[in-house]
């Protein structure tokens, strides 16, 4: 092994556990090169990734595959235009081509825009003009592509439109364009300040944003990887993520490849447990992380049918983890969920760091990569218990893992990031531990009859009935009060909605918290609105409620 991670980066411990990093890195510093190439300079065969799909294909590639078949996309790229700085949009699903397509533009100091294909057609415009996409490359294994054609006559703007995995008319077909460039490619100049990645945020609270990071963003991928999710060189890491998510950048590529293990994708439609569970057995899977709506899924299921003894280490993120999912998941594989927090514009700022010992339900403790604070509506810091808006300073340093800014949107960069303090909009308060416990998005924090309520508390309690499966908690006006506070349910397909089950929920909350927090409205539905990245929208509950 190179340990190429403890190259870029000076570390402190303290009990054995770490207080301090801080990344070590020149001014050219490039990802593609400097890591994936070079470990396929020393160990041209060690696995990079195991790739296989629910059709029965599967595919192992080295480090030295994908540094040859990311110069071939970059030549193939370079051959049709694409030049630094310029924007690629990446539609790939999970589909082992994204890879390529990510190093070849990292290599050539273009920037990789990837996207769900969930998409549709104005989505795909409102995207292509805000970040001035020069180039896309799409899977045809979805109805996405229709959207793409459809959206690029609307624009009707010359764009350079490559497919993967089948054909489609007046498209490139990468799979066989690529087969007529060379894998060798000279180093092209890039500098750690420039851009390298944009994605567009989940949009849970108006139009999405162009989230872009430099080169220096991998960087801050090393505590992910090595510190979060234990993740083992030698091992098969799986992060449960679909390339348009930036998920897939926290567990699917920098940390993963920094530590030369090999990520795990499994390239499916539609998450379905029993499906992905086998998996931990047949590919021996030794690290896992997912967001919480994954692990509900899980502990769905009969989890002794499953030979789950692969799996060392198991982490969550992409919302609050609810101390019921935690406990049942441990109580079925004994393996412990290390929860994280972050966003699109950030690496992980809290987590429960490698030998620690996680508070379920807690997001863990200040990322030694970070100086994250918790402040009040004028912008002083608060005291352990009282509920805070989280923020980093950014006075002494900017981390390697925070964003640059919105690209094309200067006055919202300038209001989340002022006076050396970038504003997250996520609450939380503090315990006398150092661990945080999330209460909830700014716009989301309830006031009802004089008191704050955050609606994650709310969330987490009746989560624990065992018929249900998701809920969120909104407020919605009231002449009186304010606002009350009302659960929107999904429930298990074993139970029934009625009156009756409705006034059971609200005594078991009355019984669990105070009495002011119970939910006064409850509906009952079948699927809670969400964002493309599996977020739950609760600005549209509430913009829907009658």
């Amino acid at each position: 092994m190179l340990n190429l991670h403890q190259k870029y980066c000076m570390e402190t411990f303290y009990d054995g556990r770490l207080v301090n990093f801080e990344p070590v890195y020149k001014d050219n510093f490039n990802f593609a090169y400097d890591v994936v190439d070079k470990i396929a300079e020393v160990e041209p065969n060690r696995r990079a990734m195991l790739w296989c799909n629910d059709k029965g294909e599967e595919r192992t590639f080295t480090f030295a595959d994908i540094k040859k078949y990311s110069n071939m996309t970059a030549n193939m790229l370079r051959a049709n235009g694409i030049r630094k700085g310029d924007k690629v949009m990446l539609i790939l699903k999970r589909h082992y081509q994204f890879w390529f397509c990510v190093m070849a533009l990292h290599k050539l100091g273009a920037v990789a825009v990837p996207a769900s294909n969930l998409l549709t057609k104005n989505d795909i415009i409102y995207r292509f003009e805000k970040a001035n996409i020069k180039a896309i490359v799409c899977t045809v294994e979805s109805e996405v592509i229709d959207h793409v054609e459809s959206a690029l006559n609307e624009l009707n703007e010359a764009k350079v439109k490559f497919c993967v995995r089948g054909k489609r008319n007046g498209f490139i077909c990468f799979d066989e364009e690529i087969e007529k460039y060379s894998d060798e490619l000279k180093r092209v100049k890039t500098h750690s300040d420039e851009p390298i990645l944009s994605y567009f945020t989940s949009g849970t609270t108006g139009h999405p944003k162009v989230v872009t990071h430099c080169h220096t963003y991998p960087l801050g991928h090393i505590i992910t990887a090595k510190y979060w999710q234990s993740v083992d060189p030698d091992g098969l890491h799986l992060t449960i993520s679909d390339t348009g998510w930036m998920k897939c950048m926290w567990g699917k590529l920098y940390g993963q490849w920094f530590m030369e293990a090999g990520i795990f994708v499994y390239d499916f439609d539609k998450f379905k447990s029993n499906e992905i569970l086998p998996l931990f057995k047949k590919y021996q899977i030794t690290t896992f992380c997912a967001p919480p709506t994954m692990y509900r899924f899980f502990i769905r299921e009969d989890l002794s049918k499953y030979d789950l003894s692969s799996l060392k280490h198991a982490a969550i993120a992409g919302e609050a983890l609810n101390p019921e999912v935690y406990n049942k998941f441990v109580e079925a594989t004994g393996v412990k969920l290390m929860e994280a927090f972050g966003q699109s514009e950030t690496t992980p700022l809290l987590l429960n760091l490698q030998g620690t010992e996680p508070k379920p339900g807690s997001m863990g403790t200040v990322s030694p990569g970070y100086d994250v604070d918790l402040v009040d509506p004028d912008g002083n810091s608060v005291d352990e218990g009282i509920v805070g808006e989280i923020v980093v300073r950014t006075d002494k340093y900017i981390p390697c893992g925070l964003f640059v800014g919105y690209t094309g949107d200067d006055d919202k960069t300038n209001s989340s990031w002022y006076d050396d303090v970038y504003h997250t909009g996520d609450t939380a308060w503090k315990d006398e531990d150092g661990y945080f416990w999330y209460v909830g998005r700014t716009d989301d924090i309830i006031k009802s009859s004089g008191y704050r309520i955050g609606p994650f508390e709310i969330e987490s309690v009746i989560m624990e009935l065992p018929y249900v499966l998701e809920c969120a908690i909104t407020g919605v006006p009231d002449p009186i009060r304010g606002q009350v506070i009302k659960a929107t349910i999904v429930l298990t397909k074993d139970k029934q909605a009625s009156e009756e089950l409705k006034k059971e929920i609200q005594v078991y909350v009355k019984d669990q918290t105070a009495p002011y927090k119970y939910p006064r409205i409850v509906e009952f539905v079948n699927e809670l609105p969400k964002t493309t990245s599996g977020k739950i929208r609760r600005n549209k509950i509430r913009k829907d409620h009658k």
